[in-house]
């Protein structure tokens, strides 16, 4: 049964939050835990935010703890929340108490679109949530659904003798529900009122419910994803933790050489490291849109950047004479390749002076100026981040760093709306690469302009906390999904092979 084609209605996300913490063993509810610096409903929320298709969200949130979500919403401007309210002591009921608020003041005959998503959710991507949103206007009920990777099995309980096997299923047919699960309003708040009249009804989710109420309506199933995975098990913290630190986003590019210049004219930015590769590209490249640039590094202006008075310095000195700093950029970075049982103490103490302490004493005195010009502070990592490897101990560690750090100061500066991103690009050509390697190859290596012109697109842009990868080949180029995750996963293996 297909519903005819007419204008799209108005779209809600629900948001259902109503569990508690105490499979992963906390005392609070589990959507409120802390992941990659902001608590699992937030990344949930802001995913919907972001969704063109979405037109406002509801939350139901556990019984207690409204205000808490109330706060996360104020603090994060998340403007398409429109009403929080507390669940119920069920699923069921909670789906319900969700129906009733949006069925208040639609006029009659009036419907709606609407799904039904987990809070402890919060890698879903864009891709599922337009799927869902299109397949509503041919179907009154969508699910989304994954294959079974795993064997199924059905088992029966021998008394003490524990668990047999009666049944395996064939597991081609078999798919794991996922969310979120979408429905005409009509047709969900139809299929509770039948339910109501079961003395025993009861159902974990809701296209359950109208799949035994209204055996009539065809349920859709919507491709999901594997990272779309729900927080559940202490594992499941770690997972998601660590997806959330691998992924990576693409910036947004300006529309035209003319959007470039109006958003940097008048800008002062600040690159240390600025004398060569890219550094010195991405200097000139924002002076030939109008920014006021301060390119400062040991070779050309005598600039340490291991040394905070000279960071200082550089820092007082442009503000002086501009009276703002919009943007700080370091790309500045030794990589010092060997042993570490027979690199000695002076080889140490560069690395970890040039490629740690030096961005934290940036960042530090950089905080005052960019909370005044709710600016950007921008680093730089390497793809070995994700795995050290023998050899590079000294720069994988430190690049790693690198990521921590721009993601604890991204929560940290949030309230003062400073934004910290990281850029990881492959394989560079970069005099620095050429001392340590030597010449390489013709095109094998990303050149420095190319990396120059997507750090630029990162400091326009609104992203904060976020690793930005870099490739001759970048899936991620133009990607409409800002999660990032699914490009994460198919470049983890890549990165390995980088240095």
């Amino acid at each position: 049964m297909s519903v005819p084609h007419e204008a799209k209605p108005r779209t809600t996300a629900v948001v259902l939050a109503g569990g508690t913490g105490q499979r992963v063993g906390l005392s609070i509810p589990k959507q409120l835990l802390k992941i990659a610096g902001k608590a699992v409903i937030e990344h949930t929320l802001t995913i919907f935010e972001n969704a063109e298709g979405i037109d406002d969200v509801i939350v139901l949130m556990a019984p207690g703890f409204v205000p808490d979500v109330e706060k996360i919403v104020a603090k994060a401007g998340l403007t398409k929340v429109v009403r929080i309210i507390e669940g119920g002591s069920t699923r069921n009921e909670t789906t319900e108490r969700a129906i009733a608020a949006l069925g208040e003041g639609l006029a009659e005959g009036e419907d709606r679109n609407v799904l039904f998503h987990d809070a402890v959710r919060p890698l879903l991507s864009q891709r599922v949530i337009t799927d869902c949103v299109d397949a509503l206007d041919r179907y009154q009920a969508v699910d989304v659904a994954i294959p079974s990777a795993d064997t199924i099995i059905v088992t029966r309980t021998h008394g003490e003798d524990g668990e047999f096997i009666t049944e395996v299923p064939d597991r081609s047919r078999l798919r794991r529900g996922q969310t979120p699960q979408a429905f005409k309003l009509s047709t969900i708040r139809r299929a509770y009122e039948v339910a109501a009249g079961d003395p025993n009804f009861q159902a974990t989710d809701d296209c359950s419910v109208v799949l035994k109420y209204l055996p009539d309506v065809p349920i859709h199933v919507v491709a999901g994803d594997e990272y779309n995975m729900k927080v559940t098990q202490p594992v499941d913290v770690f997972i998601t933790d660590k997806l959330f630190q691998l992924a990576s986003t693409a910036a947004p590019r300006q529309a035209d050489e003319a959007a470039y210049r109006e958003l940097l004219t008048g800008k002062t930015l600040v690159v240390f490291g600025g004398s060569y590769g890219i550094g010195a590209d991405i200097a000139s490249l924002a002076e030939s849109y109008g920014a006021k640039v301060y390119a400062l590094g040991r070779s050309t202006t005598g600039t340490h950047v291991e040394n905070p008075e000279h960071v200082d310095d550089a820092l007082s000195k442009a503000y002086g004479e501009t009276g703002r700093i919009d943007y700080v950029i370091n790309t500045a970075g030794v990589l010092r390749i060997g042993k570490l049982a027979e690199t000695d103490n002076t080889t140490i103490q560069e690395a970890l002076n040039v490629n740690y302490l030096a961005p934290v004493q940036i960042a530090r005195a950089s905080y005052k100026y960019l909370a005044e010009t709710q600016g950007q502070l921008l680093l730089y990592t390497s793809s070995s981040y994700t795995r050290g490897r023998a050899e590079y101990s000294l720069y994988s560690s430190t690049k790693a760093a690198m990521v921590n750090l721009t993601q604890a100061l991204a929560d940290e500066w949030a309230g003062e709306g400073i934004r910290v991103n990281c850029v990881n690009p492959e394989r560079t050509a970069t005099p620095m690469r050429t001392k340590a390697f030597g010449q390489e190859p013709e095109g094998s290596l990303l050149s420095s302009e190319a990396v120059a012109r997507t750090s630029l697109d990162v400091l326009l842009s609104a992203l904060t906390g976020h690793v930005i990868d870099v490739r001759q080949q970048d899936p991620t180029a133009g990607a409409a999904d800002s999660s990032g995750f699914e490009q994460a996963l198919a470049s983890v293996l890549d990165r390995q092979a980088d240095v």
